[in-house]
Protein backbone atom coordinates (compact mmCIF):
# COMPACT_ATOMS: atom_id res chain seq x y z
CA UNK A 1 0.00 0.00 0.00
CA UNK A 2 3.35 2.32 0.91
CA UNK A 3 3.76 2.24 -3.66
CA UNK A 4 -0.22 3.55 -3.76
CA UNK A 5 0.61 5.96 -1.23
CA UNK A 6 3.69 6.78 -3.46
CA UNK A 7 2.13 7.18 -6.88
CA UNK A 8 -0.36 9.30 -5.18
CA UNK A 9 2.23 12.08 -3.97
CA UNK A 10 3.80 11.69 -7.61
CA UNK A 11 0.63 12.22 -9.38
CA UNK A 12 -0.34 15.02 -7.29
CA UNK A 13 3.09 16.75 -7.58
CA UNK A 14 2.68 16.14 -11.47
CA UNK A 15 -0.71 17.44 -11.90
CA UNK A 16 0.20 20.44 -10.35
CA UNK A 17 3.56 20.83 -11.84
CA UNK A 18 1.49 20.42 -15.35
CA UNK A 19 -1.27 22.74 -14.83
CA UNK A 20 1.55 25.83 -13.77
CA UNK A 21 3.89 24.87 -17.56
CA UNK A 22 -0.13 24.50 -19.46
CA UNK A 23 -0.84 27.61 -18.03
CA UNK A 24 2.41 29.57 -19.02
CA UNK A 25 2.69 27.83 -22.65
CA UNK A 26 -1.34 28.68 -23.09
CA UNK A 27 -0.36 32.48 -22.42
CA UNK A 28 2.73 31.62 -24.44
CA UNK A 29 0.33 30.04 -27.45
CA UNK A 30 2.30 27.21 -26.89
CA UNK A 31 0.11 24.16 -26.93
CA UNK A 32 2.85 21.10 -27.77
CA UNK A 33 3.35 19.66 -23.95
CA UNK A 34 -0.38 18.69 -23.92
CA UNK A 35 0.18 14.52 -24.98
CA UNK A 36 3.94 14.24 -23.45
CA UNK A 37 2.37 15.14 -20.18
CA UNK A 38 -0.64 12.49 -20.53
CA UNK A 39 2.26 9.84 -20.83
CA UNK A 40 4.39 10.39 -17.82
CA UNK A 41 0.63 9.93 -15.87
CA UNK A 42 0.83 6.12 -17.77
CA UNK A 43 4.73 5.64 -16.64
CA UNK A 44 3.94 6.65 -13.38
CA UNK A 45 1.11 4.22 -13.20
CA UNK A 46 3.25 1.09 -14.60
CA UNK A 47 5.56 1.70 -11.93
CA UNK A 48 4.09 1.81 -9.01
CA UNK A 49 0.80 -0.28 -9.66
CA UNK A 50 2.80 -3.61 -8.92
CA UNK A 51 2.85 -2.88 -5.38
CA UNK A 52 -0.22 -1.42 -4.82
CA UNK A 53 -1.52 -4.24 -2.55
CA UNK A 54 -5.18 -5.15 -1.77
CA UNK A 55 -5.56 -2.05 0.07
CA UNK A 56 -3.83 0.30 -2.52
CA UNK A 57 -5.93 -1.11 -5.28
CA UNK A 58 -9.32 0.17 -2.98
CA UNK A 59 -7.70 3.60 -2.42
CA UNK A 60 -7.18 4.01 -6.32
CA UNK A 61 -10.38 2.91 -6.93
CA UNK A 62 -12.21 5.40 -4.32
CA UNK A 63 -10.20 8.13 -5.66
CA UNK A 64 -10.74 7.37 -9.10
CA UNK A 65 -14.04 7.53 -8.82
CA UNK A 66 -14.14 10.78 -6.59
CA UNK A 67 -11.85 12.34 -9.31
CA UNK A 68 -13.96 11.59 -12.40
CA UNK A 69 -16.70 12.77 -9.74
CA UNK A 70 -14.68 16.38 -9.33
CA UNK A 71 -14.34 16.64 -13.60
CA UNK A 72 -18.03 16.06 -14.06
CA UNK A 73 -19.43 18.46 -11.34
CA UNK A 74 -16.82 20.77 -13.31
CA UNK A 75 -17.79 19.88 -16.27
CA UNK A 76 -21.49 20.59 -15.67
CA UNK A 77 -20.87 23.52 -13.78
CA UNK A 78 -19.19 24.66 -17.30
CA UNK A 79 -22.27 23.48 -19.14
CA UNK A 80 -24.71 25.30 -16.96
CA UNK A 81 -22.74 28.32 -17.41
CA UNK A 82 -22.49 27.95 -20.83
CA UNK A 83 -26.03 27.10 -21.13
CA UNK A 84 -27.17 30.64 -18.88
CA UNK A 85 -25.03 33.03 -21.14
CA UNK A 86 -26.42 31.57 -24.58
CA UNK A 87 -30.10 32.20 -23.39
CA UNK A 88 -29.00 35.21 -21.80
CA UNK A 89 -27.85 36.81 -25.27
CA UNK A 90 -30.15 35.22 -27.24
CA UNK A 91 -32.80 36.95 -24.82
CA UNK A 92 -31.15 40.54 -25.51
CA UNK A 93 -30.93 39.97 -29.49
CA UNK A 94 -34.39 38.96 -29.07
CA UNK A 95 -35.56 42.58 -27.48
CA UNK A 96 -33.04 44.50 -29.64
CA UNK A 97 -34.92 42.62 -32.41
CA UNK A 98 -38.27 43.52 -30.85
CA UNK A 99 -37.03 46.98 -30.45
CA UNK A 100 -36.09 47.48 -33.77
CA UNK A 101 -39.92 46.11 -34.73
CA UNK A 102 -41.75 48.34 -32.70
CA UNK A 103 -39.66 52.05 -34.26
CA UNK A 104 -40.11 50.14 -37.31
CA UNK A 105 -44.07 49.71 -37.05
CA UNK A 106 -43.91 53.35 -35.52
CA UNK A 107 -42.08 54.71 -38.45
CA UNK A 108 -44.55 52.67 -41.16
CA UNK A 109 -47.65 54.53 -39.17
CA UNK A 110 -45.85 57.73 -38.73
CA UNK A 111 -46.02 57.37 -43.03
CA UNK A 112 -49.18 56.30 -43.39
CA UNK A 113 -50.68 59.03 -41.53
CA UNK A 114 -48.97 61.03 -43.75
CA UNK A 115 -50.65 59.54 -46.58
CA UNK A 116 -54.34 59.88 -45.29
CA UNK A 117 -53.73 63.63 -44.20
CA UNK A 118 -52.25 63.95 -47.94
CA UNK A 119 -55.09 61.94 -49.10
CA UNK A 120 -57.64 63.88 -47.17
CA UNK A 121 -56.79 66.83 -47.77
CA UNK A 122 -57.14 65.70 -52.09
CA UNK A 123 -60.50 64.69 -51.45
CA UNK A 124 -61.19 68.05 -49.51
CA UNK A 125 -60.00 70.16 -52.03
CA UNK A 126 -61.56 68.51 -54.80
CA UNK A 127 -64.73 69.20 -53.09
CA UNK A 128 -64.09 73.04 -53.33
CA UNK A 129 -64.00 73.37 -49.30
CA UNK A 130 -60.54 74.07 -46.41
CA UNK A 131 -60.52 70.80 -44.98
CA UNK A 132 -58.60 72.17 -41.75
CA UNK A 133 -59.87 74.23 -39.67
CA UNK A 134 -57.16 76.57 -37.96
CA UNK A 135 -57.92 78.37 -34.62
CA UNK A 136 -60.28 81.52 -34.51
CA UNK A 137 -58.91 84.44 -36.31
CA UNK A 138 -56.08 82.19 -38.13
CA UNK A 139 -55.42 81.66 -41.81
CA UNK A 140 -54.17 78.67 -43.35
CA UNK A 141 -50.45 78.41 -44.62
CA UNK A 142 -49.74 76.63 -47.88
CA UNK A 143 -49.53 72.98 -47.72
CA UNK A 144 -46.31 72.62 -49.50
CA UNK A 145 -44.77 75.51 -46.64
CA UNK A 146 -46.36 73.51 -44.18
CA UNK A 147 -44.46 70.03 -45.47
CA UNK A 148 -40.88 70.91 -46.08
CA UNK A 149 -40.77 72.82 -42.53
CA UNK A 150 -43.11 70.33 -40.23
CA UNK A 151 -40.90 67.13 -41.88
CA UNK A 152 -37.44 68.65 -41.04
CA UNK A 153 -38.64 69.33 -37.34
CA UNK A 154 -38.32 66.64 -34.95
CA UNK A 155 -41.54 68.22 -33.33
CA UNK A 156 -44.34 68.53 -36.25
CA UNK A 157 -47.58 68.86 -33.99
CA UNK A 158 -45.62 71.80 -32.25
CA UNK A 159 -43.82 73.56 -35.75
CA UNK A 160 -47.48 73.16 -37.46
CA UNK A 161 -48.66 75.12 -34.52
CA UNK A 162 -45.84 78.11 -34.96
CA UNK A 163 -47.13 78.40 -38.66
CA UNK A 164 -50.68 78.54 -37.61
CA UNK A 165 -49.85 81.66 -35.21
CA UNK A 166 -46.90 83.05 -37.29
CA UNK A 167 -47.38 87.05 -37.16
CA UNK A 168 -50.80 87.11 -35.77
CA UNK A 169 -51.91 89.83 -33.79
CA UNK A 170 -53.37 87.40 -30.36
CA UNK A 171 -54.04 90.71 -28.47
CA UNK A 172 -57.38 90.67 -26.58
CA UNK A 173 -59.56 93.85 -25.99
CA UNK A 174 -60.92 93.78 -21.74
CA UNK A 175 -64.53 94.04 -20.83
CA UNK A 176 -65.46 96.96 -19.65
CA UNK A 177 -66.69 96.92 -15.60
CA UNK A 178 -66.03 93.22 -14.96
CA UNK A 179 -66.25 91.70 -11.71
CA UNK A 180 -65.57 88.42 -10.31
CA UNK A 181 -69.09 88.69 -9.01
CA UNK A 182 -70.83 89.21 -12.16
CA UNK A 183 -68.35 86.74 -14.11
CA UNK A 184 -69.43 83.69 -11.94
CA UNK A 185 -73.10 84.64 -12.68
CA UNK A 186 -72.55 85.09 -16.21
CA UNK A 187 -71.02 81.84 -16.49
CA UNK A 188 -73.83 79.92 -14.25
CA UNK A 189 -76.30 81.85 -16.94
CA UNK A 190 -73.99 80.74 -20.03
CA UNK A 191 -74.26 77.25 -18.69
CA UNK A 192 -78.03 76.82 -18.04
CA UNK A 193 -79.39 78.64 -20.94
CA UNK A 194 -77.03 77.32 -23.49
CA UNK A 195 -76.00 73.97 -22.56
CA UNK A 196 -78.09 72.93 -20.11
CA UNK A 197 -75.61 72.64 -17.41
CA UNK A 198 -76.69 73.76 -13.86
CA UNK A 199 -74.20 74.54 -10.80
CA UNK A 200 -74.96 76.03 -7.90
CA UNK A 201 -74.03 80.10 -7.21
CA UNK A 202 -71.97 78.59 -4.12
CA UNK A 203 -70.17 76.06 -6.78
CA UNK A 204 -69.53 78.62 -9.07
CA UNK A 205 -67.84 80.18 -6.87
CA UNK A 206 -65.15 77.50 -5.63
CA UNK A 207 -64.45 77.35 -8.93
CA UNK A 208 -63.75 80.83 -10.02
CA UNK A 209 -61.97 81.32 -6.51
CA UNK A 210 -60.00 77.67 -7.07
CA UNK A 211 -58.67 78.99 -10.15
CA UNK A 212 -57.33 81.82 -8.67
CA UNK A 213 -55.92 80.22 -5.65
CA UNK A 214 -53.90 77.54 -8.15
CA UNK A 215 -53.22 75.96 -11.32
CA UNK A 216 -54.87 72.74 -10.58
CA UNK A 217 -58.43 72.41 -10.08
CA UNK A 218 -60.14 69.01 -9.36
CA UNK A 219 -62.86 67.85 -9.58
CA UNK A 220 -64.08 64.75 -7.68
CA UNK A 221 -67.08 62.49 -7.09
CA UNK A 222 -69.71 60.01 -8.48
CA UNK A 223 -69.86 59.48 -12.14
CA UNK A 224 -72.79 61.49 -13.83
CA UNK A 225 -72.86 64.46 -11.70
CA UNK A 226 -71.26 66.85 -14.45
CA UNK A 227 -67.66 66.84 -13.22
CA UNK A 228 -65.79 66.95 -16.96
CA UNK A 229 -69.04 69.35 -18.33
CA UNK A 230 -67.86 71.72 -16.30
CA UNK A 231 -64.70 72.48 -17.69
CA UNK A 232 -66.22 71.41 -20.97
CA UNK A 233 -68.74 74.55 -19.91
CA UNK A 234 -66.33 76.88 -19.09
CA UNK A 235 -64.20 76.60 -22.71
CA UNK A 236 -67.54 77.11 -24.08
CA UNK A 237 -68.12 80.46 -22.03
CA UNK A 238 -64.45 81.95 -22.84
CA UNK A 239 -65.20 80.91 -26.47
CA UNK A 240 -62.20 78.38 -26.91
CA UNK A 241 -62.42 75.01 -26.05
CA UNK A 242 -61.30 73.04 -23.51
CA UNK A 243 -58.50 70.47 -24.34
CA UNK A 244 -59.93 67.87 -22.77
CA UNK A 245 -57.53 64.51 -22.86
CA UNK A 246 -58.09 61.07 -21.65
CA UNK A 247 -56.37 59.59 -19.30
CA UNK A 248 -55.47 56.08 -19.55
CA UNK A 249 -54.61 52.94 -16.57
CA UNK A 250 -51.45 51.96 -18.29
CA UNK A 251 -49.84 55.42 -17.40
CA UNK A 252 -47.00 55.37 -15.48
CA UNK A 253 -44.31 58.41 -16.11
CA UNK A 254 -44.18 61.67 -18.18
CA UNK A 255 -43.86 59.89 -21.32
CA UNK A 256 -47.40 58.82 -21.39
CA UNK A 257 -48.61 62.70 -20.64
CA UNK A 258 -46.30 64.66 -23.24
CA UNK A 259 -44.56 61.70 -25.60
CA UNK A 260 -41.91 60.68 -26.34
CA UNK A 261 -38.38 60.88 -28.58
CA UNK A 262 -38.40 57.72 -31.08
CA UNK A 263 -34.67 57.06 -31.89
CA UNK A 264 -35.45 55.06 -34.93
CA UNK A 265 -37.49 58.15 -36.74
CA UNK A 266 -36.30 60.91 -35.32
CA UNK A 267 -39.19 62.22 -34.48
CA UNK A 268 -41.17 63.58 -31.27
CA UNK A 269 -43.98 61.18 -30.75
CA UNK A 270 -46.23 64.59 -29.04
CA UNK A 271 -49.26 64.08 -27.50
CA UNK A 272 -52.11 66.23 -28.08
CA UNK A 273 -51.91 67.43 -24.07
CA UNK A 274 -47.92 68.78 -25.02
CA UNK A 275 -49.63 70.43 -28.33
CA UNK A 276 -52.40 72.29 -26.38
CA UNK A 277 -49.54 73.56 -23.68
CA UNK A 278 -47.25 74.50 -25.98
CA UNK A 279 -50.16 76.75 -28.41
CA UNK A 280 -51.28 77.74 -24.68
CA UNK A 281 -47.68 80.43 -25.14
CA UNK A 282 -49.28 81.62 -28.08
CA UNK A 283 -52.67 83.04 -26.90
CA UNK A 284 -54.29 85.42 -24.53
CA UNK A 285 -56.63 84.31 -23.27
CA UNK A 286 -57.63 81.69 -20.40
CA UNK A 287 -56.79 78.05 -21.34
CA UNK A 288 -58.22 74.68 -19.63
CA UNK A 289 -56.60 71.82 -20.42
CA UNK A 290 -58.75 68.78 -18.91
CA UNK A 291 -57.36 65.19 -17.63
CA UNK A 292 -60.69 63.19 -17.63
CA UNK A 293 -60.45 60.57 -15.39
CA UNK A 294 -56.76 61.35 -13.87
CA UNK A 295 -56.66 58.67 -11.17
CA UNK A 296 -57.01 55.65 -13.83
CA UNK A 297 -53.61 55.70 -13.03
CA UNK A 298 -51.31 57.33 -10.50
CA UNK A 299 -51.21 61.02 -10.65
CA UNK A 300 -48.40 61.45 -8.66
CA UNK A 301 -46.40 59.59 -10.85
CA UNK A 302 -47.37 60.74 -14.82
CA UNK A 303 -47.89 64.42 -13.15
CA UNK A 304 -45.58 64.27 -10.76
CA UNK A 305 -42.87 66.91 -12.90
CA UNK A 306 -45.72 69.53 -13.18
CA UNK A 307 -46.55 69.03 -9.30
CA UNK A 308 -43.28 69.93 -8.34
CA UNK A 309 -42.75 72.84 -10.72
CA UNK A 310 -45.65 74.46 -9.97
CA UNK A 311 -44.62 74.93 -6.90
CA UNK A 312 -41.81 77.26 -8.12
CA UNK A 313 -42.44 80.72 -6.59
CA UNK A 314 -40.92 82.33 -9.92
CA UNK A 315 -43.49 81.35 -12.68
CA UNK A 316 -40.19 82.55 -15.23
CA UNK A 317 -39.04 78.52 -13.50
CA UNK A 318 -41.87 76.57 -14.54
CA UNK A 319 -40.24 75.58 -17.67
CA UNK A 320 -40.28 71.62 -18.52
CA UNK A 321 -37.39 69.82 -20.36
CA UNK A 322 -38.46 67.75 -23.35
CA UNK A 323 -35.36 66.82 -25.41
CA UNK A 324 -31.59 67.24 -24.36
CA UNK A 325 -30.12 68.28 -27.59
CA UNK A 326 -30.82 71.59 -29.17
CA UNK A 327 -31.77 71.59 -33.43
CA UNK A 328 -32.24 74.68 -35.44
CA UNK A 329 -35.39 73.14 -36.53
CA UNK A 330 -37.37 72.90 -33.04
CA UNK A 331 -40.17 74.78 -32.21
CA UNK A 332 -39.79 78.18 -32.26
CA UNK A 333 -41.02 78.56 -28.58
CA UNK A 334 -38.64 76.11 -27.62
CA UNK A 335 -35.48 77.57 -25.07
CA UNK A 336 -32.78 75.03 -25.26
CA UNK A 337 -35.16 72.12 -25.11
CA UNK A 338 -37.39 73.21 -22.29
CA UNK A 339 -41.44 74.05 -22.76
CA UNK A 340 -42.42 77.09 -20.60
CA UNK A 341 -45.78 76.49 -18.69
CA UNK A 342 -47.39 79.81 -19.32
CA UNK A 343 -49.40 81.26 -16.56
CA UNK A 344 -53.07 81.59 -18.48
CA UNK A 345 -53.43 78.03 -18.29
CA UNK A 346 -55.13 75.88 -15.62
CA UNK A 347 -55.12 71.88 -15.57
CA UNK A 348 -58.28 70.30 -14.55
CA UNK A 349 -58.79 66.72 -13.19
CA UNK A 350 -61.82 64.37 -13.01
CA UNK A 351 -61.98 61.79 -10.50
CA UNK A 352 -64.47 59.28 -10.29
CA UNK A 353 -64.62 57.26 -6.17
CA UNK A 354 -65.02 53.71 -7.32
CA UNK A 355 -63.28 50.50 -6.93
CA UNK A 356 -62.00 50.98 -10.67
CA UNK A 357 -59.70 53.77 -9.53
CA UNK A 358 -56.56 55.04 -7.57
CA UNK A 359 -57.15 56.61 -4.10
CA UNK A 360 -55.83 60.47 -5.03
CA UNK A 361 -52.62 61.15 -2.23
CA UNK A 362 -51.66 63.91 -0.27
CA UNK A 363 -49.07 65.45 -2.07
CA UNK A 364 -51.81 65.55 -5.35
CA UNK A 365 -54.39 66.94 -2.94
CA UNK A 366 -51.92 69.41 -0.79
CA UNK A 367 -51.36 71.34 -4.10
CA UNK A 368 -54.71 71.39 -5.81
CA UNK A 369 -58.07 72.78 -5.32
CA UNK A 370 -60.91 70.47 -4.70
CA UNK A 371 -64.37 70.50 -5.89
CA UNK A 372 -66.91 67.46 -4.51
CA UNK A 373 -70.02 67.07 -7.06
CA UNK A 374 -72.43 64.49 -4.81
CA UNK A 375 -75.47 65.15 -6.65
CA UNK A 376 -77.25 66.26 -10.02
CA UNK A 377 -77.64 69.99 -10.73
CA UNK A 378 -81.30 71.26 -10.09
CA UNK A 379 -82.94 73.32 -13.24
CA UNK A 380 -83.58 76.42 -13.17
CA UNK A 381 -84.75 79.72 -15.27
CA UNK A 382 -81.66 81.32 -16.14
CA UNK A 383 -81.46 84.45 -19.05
CA UNK A 384 -79.31 83.82 -22.16
CA UNK A 385 -76.00 84.54 -21.53
CA UNK A 386 -73.38 84.82 -24.80
CA UNK A 387 -69.65 83.74 -24.31
CA UNK A 388 -67.21 86.08 -23.08
CA UNK A 389 -63.88 86.35 -24.79
CA UNK A 390 -61.79 87.82 -21.68
CA UNK A 391 -57.91 88.65 -21.58
CA UNK A 392 -56.23 86.39 -18.92
CA UNK A 393 -54.18 89.47 -18.06
CA UNK A 394 -57.68 91.47 -17.21
CA UNK A 395 -58.51 88.11 -15.12
CA UNK A 396 -55.29 87.98 -13.63
CA UNK A 397 -56.07 91.94 -12.49
CA UNK A 398 -59.13 90.96 -10.95
CA UNK A 399 -58.01 87.93 -8.59
CA UNK A 400 -54.85 90.65 -7.54
CA UNK A 401 -57.80 92.79 -6.34
CA UNK A 402 -59.76 90.57 -4.91
CA UNK A 403 -56.35 89.64 -3.29
CA UNK A 404 -55.65 93.39 -1.70
CA UNK A 405 -59.20 94.51 -0.59
CA UNK A 406 -60.14 91.29 0.63
CA UNK A 407 -57.53 89.79 3.26
CA UNK A 408 -58.49 87.37 5.45
CA UNK A 409 -59.87 89.13 9.04
CA UNK A 410 -55.99 88.74 11.33
CA UNK A 411 -58.94 87.85 14.26
CA UNK A 412 -60.51 85.26 11.69
CA UNK A 413 -56.80 84.26 11.49
CA UNK A 414 -56.14 83.68 15.40
CA UNK A 415 -59.39 81.75 15.36
CA UNK A 416 -57.61 79.29 12.49
CA UNK A 417 -54.52 78.56 14.38
CA UNK A 418 -56.53 78.14 17.40
CA UNK A 419 -58.39 75.13 15.49
CA UNK A 420 -55.04 74.19 13.93
CA UNK A 421 -53.69 73.32 17.69
CA UNK A 422 -57.18 71.62 18.23
CA UNK A 423 -56.61 69.14 15.49
CA UNK A 424 -53.15 68.91 16.29
CA UNK A 425 -53.42 68.26 19.66
CA UNK A 426 -56.62 65.64 19.10
CA UNK A 427 -56.10 64.32 16.26
CA UNK A 428 -52.15 64.54 15.48
CA UNK A 429 -52.88 66.45 11.72
CA UNK A 430 -51.22 69.68 10.88
CA UNK A 431 -52.43 72.20 8.44
CA UNK A 432 -49.06 73.30 7.02
CA UNK A 433 -47.88 76.10 5.62
CA UNK A 434 -49.10 75.12 1.98
CA UNK A 435 -52.89 75.36 2.62
CA UNK A 436 -52.47 78.41 4.90
CA UNK A 437 -51.25 79.86 1.56
CA UNK A 438 -53.77 78.75 0.17
CA UNK A 439 -56.36 79.97 2.25
CA UNK A 440 -55.20 83.67 2.07
CA UNK A 441 -55.34 83.46 -1.43
CA UNK A 442 -58.52 81.32 -2.03
CA UNK A 443 -60.79 83.30 0.62
CA UNK A 444 -60.12 86.58 -0.89
CA UNK A 445 -61.41 85.28 -4.23
CA UNK A 446 -64.14 83.86 -3.21
CA UNK A 447 -65.62 86.84 -1.32
CA UNK A 448 -64.75 89.08 -4.24
CA UNK A 449 -67.14 86.64 -6.25
CA UNK A 450 -69.87 87.06 -3.81
CA UNK A 451 -69.64 84.05 -1.03
CA UNK A 452 -68.22 85.20 2.50
CA UNK A 453 -65.26 85.28 4.49
CA UNK A 454 -66.53 82.34 6.71
CA UNK A 455 -67.71 80.38 3.80
CA UNK A 456 -64.89 80.25 2.17
CA UNK A 457 -62.69 79.11 4.99
CA UNK A 458 -65.44 76.46 6.03
CA UNK A 459 -64.36 74.90 2.40
CA UNK A 460 -60.78 74.92 2.82
CA UNK A 461 -61.26 73.27 5.85
CA UNK A 462 -63.35 70.47 5.12
CA UNK A 463 -61.32 69.95 1.77
CA UNK A 464 -58.20 69.89 3.31
CA UNK A 465 -58.26 69.50 6.28
CA UNK A 466 -61.15 66.95 7.71
CA UNK A 467 -60.66 64.78 4.29
CA UNK A 468 -57.56 64.03 5.54
CA UNK A 469 -59.63 62.41 9.01
CA UNK A 470 -61.15 59.67 5.97
CA UNK A 471 -57.71 57.99 6.97
CA UNK A 472 -58.22 57.72 10.77
CA UNK A 473 -59.89 54.72 12.67
CA UNK A 474 -63.06 57.24 13.07
CA UNK A 475 -64.68 54.52 15.52
CA UNK A 476 -61.68 55.33 18.41
CA UNK A 477 -62.51 59.17 17.66
CA UNK A 478 -66.03 59.86 18.08
CA UNK A 479 -65.64 61.38 21.04
CA UNK A 480 -62.84 64.31 19.63
CA UNK A 481 -65.17 64.31 16.40
CA UNK A 482 -67.59 65.73 18.91
CA UNK A 483 -65.67 67.82 20.53
CA UNK A 484 -64.33 69.20 17.33
CA UNK A 485 -67.81 70.21 15.96
CA UNK A 486 -68.68 72.82 19.27
CA UNK A 487 -65.24 73.86 18.58
CA UNK A 488 -66.47 75.01 15.18
CA UNK A 489 -69.37 76.81 16.81
CA UNK A 490 -67.03 78.30 19.69
CA UNK A 491 -64.83 79.71 17.37
CA UNK A 492 -66.77 81.04 14.30
CA UNK A 493 -70.25 80.85 15.62
CA UNK A 494 -73.42 78.39 15.37
CA UNK A 495 -74.94 78.69 12.05
CA UNK A 496 -71.51 78.66 10.70
CA UNK A 497 -69.51 76.02 8.59
CA UNK A 498 -72.01 74.75 7.21
CA UNK A 499 -69.39 72.48 4.80
CA UNK A 500 -67.58 71.06 8.06
CA UNK A 501 -70.60 70.10 10.22
CA UNK A 502 -71.69 68.29 7.28
CA UNK A 503 -68.51 66.34 6.97
CA UNK A 504 -68.81 65.42 10.88
CA UNK A 505 -71.77 64.36 10.93
CA UNK A 506 -71.22 62.16 8.33
CA UNK A 507 -68.31 60.84 9.41
CA UNK A 508 -70.12 59.89 13.03
CA UNK A 509 -72.80 58.24 11.08
CA UNK A 510 -70.76 56.01 8.94
CA UNK A 511 -68.60 55.09 12.02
Amino acid sequence: MSDYFAYLGKMIAQVFQDIGQWFSDWVAFKYSRLPANFARYGDYFNSYSGGFGAGGWIMFILFAILFLGVIGAIGYGLFWLIRKYVRFVKGELDKDALKLQVERLNYELYQIMQERDRILDMKVKALGINGKKPPEGMEEKSEEEETIEEVASRFPKLTHVDHLYAGKDMEIPEVEDLTLKQLCENFRNFAASQLGLYYTITTIRQLFAGIGAGKLVILEGISGTGKTSMPYALGKFFAHDAEICSVQPNWKDRSELLGYYNEFTKKFNESEFLRALYTVNYRRDTNLIVLDEMNLARVEYYFAEFLSVLEMPNPNEWNIEMIGSHDKNDPKLFNNGKLKIPQNVVFFGTANNDDSTFTISDKVYDRAICLFFDNKGIAFDAPYQAPMVIPFSQLQKLYDEADAKYQVDPKTLEKFAELDDFVIKKFRLAFGNRILKQLKKFVPCFVACGGTELDGIDFIFTNKILKKFESLNIGFLKNELKELDAMLNKLFGSGTFPMAHKFIENMLRMS
